[in-house]
């Protein structure tokens, strides 16, 4: 008997060694982080994008804003206005607790055609309404139906507008009710500068590529300045096949994927997250929102779970990944140097999108 109690204070000890060596899972509460835009309006931090599976979307959507999420992201180029607008129908959610946001193509950006082109998203969308207009791109392309006007050769056709009187365009729009507040999306510095010595109107959200392999710290400290809020798309990086698989595909799109790096699976096993969540969750710690995409619904979960504090040691470790490394790219193929101030732009390959 003597023995047995011996052994098992010895084995009651030897757990408590193990237990104390073990790191320990922190206990970390999942918020529901929104930012204010410099229009006074709330954006949330998570949100939904909806580009590619157009036959899902409708259930996705309404699944996601079932579960908790409120920014939805799309865009007329994306072919899914009408699922989105469906799902948002479905979902039984308020209309007025949504922040819905979605892009004007660059074959709508004269002037004329502005309006017309919102009218036709917020029919799809079957809402009176979007809390969000972006411009997609800053190149123009020929006005007409087609989306990607191409010459004899396959080069694309330029329009003859500039974004600077689309933005004009799209100033003149906040003042009918239909749209809440505009922004731009993959514009360099100097094109966001253009527009703020042209126009009385800042723009609410910058929409652009941002994740632990492109942290662009400078252009998003600048953009913060000038009241700016960015919405990182492609905040996993290079998890998204599109980029290995379009025609401008660069070599750095095969590198390692975000997700699968050592040091975003050490810092998930500290907080009991996953890399996903941890690499969504710096975006949000970063003062920017995120628009992950996901037709699953245990992933969709996991994002909503996504929003919550990473400590400063963690967000400094997340920080030396910065690998400069833009994977959408179609300068090439829209005749535009896109992000010609910025980072990442050097690889770029000439290939077509669709």
């Amino acid at each position: 008997m003597a023995s047995f109690q011996k052994a098992t204070r010895a084995s009651v000890s030897m757990k408590r060694f193990i237990s104390f060596q073990q790191p320990s899972t922190r206990s970390v509460a999942t918020r529901a982080t929104s930012y204010t835009l410099n229009t006074g309006a709330k954006i949330p931090a998570l949100g939904f994008g909806t580009f590619q599976d157009p036959d899902s979307q409708e259930d996705t959507v309404s699944r996601a804003l079932q579960k908790g999420m409120r920014l939805i992201d799309t865009a007329r180029v994306y072919n899914v206005e009408e699922q989105v607008g469906r799902g948002i129908k479905k979902s039984g959610v308020p209309r007025e607790d949504i922040f819905v946001g979605t892009k004007l193509w660059c074959n709508d950006y004269h002037p004329e055609d502005v309006e017309r082109a919102l009218d036709d998203s917020l029919r799809d969308l079957d809402t009176p309404y979007v809390d969000l207009m972006l411009m997609h791109y800053p190149c123009t392309f020929q006005r007409g139906p087609d989306r990607f006007p191409r010459n004899a050769e396959g080069r694309m056709i330029a329009g003859e507008t500039t974004y600077l009187e689309t933005w004009k365009a799209m100033e003149k729009l906040t003042r009918t009710g239909k749209v809440k507040a505009i922004g731009v999306s993959n514009f360099s510095k100097g094109e966001v500068e253009t527009l703020l010595r042209g126009s009385s109107t800042v723009p609410a959200v910058h929409q652009m590529e941002v994740h632990p392999y492109l942290q662009q710290k400078g252009f998003n400290q600048w953009l913060k300045t000038k009241g700016i809020h960015t919405v990182q798309f492609s905040p996993l990086g290079n998890m998204n096949d599109f980029y290995r698989q379009t025609g401008w595909s660069k070599d750095i799109s095969h590198m390692m994927r975000v997700i699968d790096q050592p040091i975003l699976k050490e810092i998930g096993e500290k907080y009991g997250k996953t890399p996903v969540q941890v690499v969504l969750a710096w975006g949000i710690n970063s003062g920017r929102s995120v628009i992950p995409k996901s037709i699953v619904d245990w992933q969709i979960e996991q994002n909503l779970e996504a929003d919550f504090e990473l400590q400063p040691e963690d967000m400094a470790q997340i920080a030396t990944l910065d690998a400069k490394a833009r994977f959408n790219d179609p300068s090439l193929d829209y005749e535009w140097r896109l992000y010609s101030d910025l980072e990442g732009i050097e690889g770029t390959v000439r290939g077509l999108t669709h």
